[in-house]
């Protein structure tokens, strides 16, 4: 049974219960209250019938006599009164007065009369003012009744229908959700839900609206990814397979000289095949960390005098600034050395000759008190807008010929950010085209493993 059923049939079941209990109880206080009201008082009358009856039974008489004693009574009851005295099972042994049997019986007052604690008769007893006053009394009881059905029907279809609407109305998003989820599942990533407000069914479609996004992208990265490592295993291995058939065709021996290309784009396969299994690991959240306190400006120290050959090479000038007192970290430092390596290499990589690449360490601020942070800035050309978004992807270069051609394969930022990341860390960068990039690294300084 759909949502929506259930909803309709569980408000149907809640409004006539809740109709029926209306009616019963206003019909159980209501109807008893009316019935007690003293509309005619004619006790003393009966009370002076009864007498006469309980008398002739208690001298040993059958009641079959009575109706000669009662006759004789100088006023039985008023003189336009009707009276009717029965055994308990129901036959008459007197009546008196011009009112049909059926009419005393139902609108007349009704007394059994007991002797000994045994019922002997039934007496009725009717006048037309007590008959008139019994027609209001019964009349106003079953206008009540009458109208407490009426209205309770009422209610009743006003609130289904209310229901229904009410049903339709809660369940058309999840209707409308649900055509998307099948499409979702059969593979249609172009399915997007419906937002209408903000209330629980919105958030649901806004996030589904989201995964399916998340899904399209992760759709492209994975394309991407099969292409672009697709792409860079066909140059070395075409290389060698290049030089080895090279090899076969000549029939010769094989100087060692010539060894070293098919050696060069075997280091290439094999760098990025590790790379690519360090990047799934810390992605995967299963690189597993060798955490060491660390001094973070003695370590970078030692990155950058790995580049002050380059630097001399390129007249690029290099500075370094930590600020003082400055606490120890827990990293993997030979992780935490790949990532400055990276970053420091892509920095003199893309700084022209005469530029200038500083390193600056500092102190944590009021609000980042538990990070330190390192930034890394040069003075290249920069990187556009559209480009930064997608800098810490895999396998992508803003300048495609230019990085494959100084060996690069576009993993560097992919693996800095992982790395990072896996140390609890953040990273990020900014860059103004024509001006230089500024790449910033924060670590925290109580990090655990």
């Amino acid at each position: 049974m759909s949502v929506r059923r259930q909803l309709f049939w569980t408000l149907t079941a809640f409004i006539a219960a809740m109709a029926a209990a209306f009616v019963l109880v206003t019909l159980f206080v209501v109807k008893p209250t009316i019935e007690h009201i003293p509309f005619a008082d004619r006790s003393r009358e009966i009370k002076e019938i009864t007498k006469v009856i309980v008398d002739h039974y208690e001298q040993g008489e059958t009641l079959d006599g009575i109706q000669l004693k009662l006759e004789s009574m100088p006023s039985l009851g008023r003189p336009d009164s009707s009276v009717i005295l029965m055994t308990p099972k129901k036959r008459t042994l007197f009546a008196k007065g011009d009112a049909s049997q059926e009419r005393i019986k139902r609108l007349g007052i009704q007394k059994r009369i007991e002797f000994k604690d045994e019922t002997i008769a039934v007496l009725y007893y009717s006048d037309p003012e007590a008959a008139n006053l019994a027609i209001i009394q019964t009349g106003i009881g079953s206008s009540v009744t009458v109208l407490l059905l009426i209205c309770s029907a009422i209610l009743v279809l006003s609130s289904l229908v209310a229901a229904y609407w009410l049903a339709k109305r809660l369940t058309r998003p999840l209707s409308e959700i649900i055509p998307v989820i099948d499409r979702l599942r059969k593979g249609d990533l172009t399915a997007e839900a419906p937002v209408y407000s903000d209330n629980e069914y919105g958030k649901i479609a806004k996030s589904l609206n989201a995964m399916t996004r998340q899904l399209v992208q992760a759709e492209e990265v994975r394309r991407n990814l099969v292409a672009d490592v697709a792409h860079e295993l066909r140059t070395p291995i075409t290389i060698v397979r290049g030089k080895l058939d090279l090899i076969q065709q000549e029939g010769r021996l094989i100087e060692p000289v010539n060894m070293l290309p098919i050696q060069d784009e075997l280091i290439r396969l094999t760098r990025l095949v590790d790379d690519l299994h360090q990047l799934s690991l810390a992605e995967a959240s299963k690189l597993q960390l060798n955490l060491k306190a660390t001094d973070l400006p003695a370590l970078l120290r030692r990155v950058i005098e790995r580049f002050e050959q380059d630097a001399e090479d390129k007249n690029i000038s290099i500075s370094f600034t930590a600020e003082p007192s400055l606490p120890q970290v827990r990293i993997d430092q030979h992780r935490m050395i790949q990532v400055f390596i990276n970053i420091i290499g892509n920095a003199f990589r893309y700084t022209a000759v005469g530029g200038t690449v500083s390193i600056t360490v500092k102190a944590p601020v009021s609000n980042d008190s538990h990070f330190i942070q390192i930034e890394i800035a040069d003075t290249g050309q920069g990187i556009a807008p559209d480009h930064i978004p997608h800098v810490f992807n895999r396998f992508y270069r803003t300048d495609e010929a230019r990085s494959r051609n100084n060996g690069g394969m576009g993993l560097g930022l992919a693996i800095a950010k992982e790395y990072v990341a896996s140390h609890q860390g953040m990273i990020d960068v900014h860059s103004v085209l024509g001006v230089g990039s500024a790449f910033t690294i924060k670590l925290p300084i109580g990090h655990t493993e």
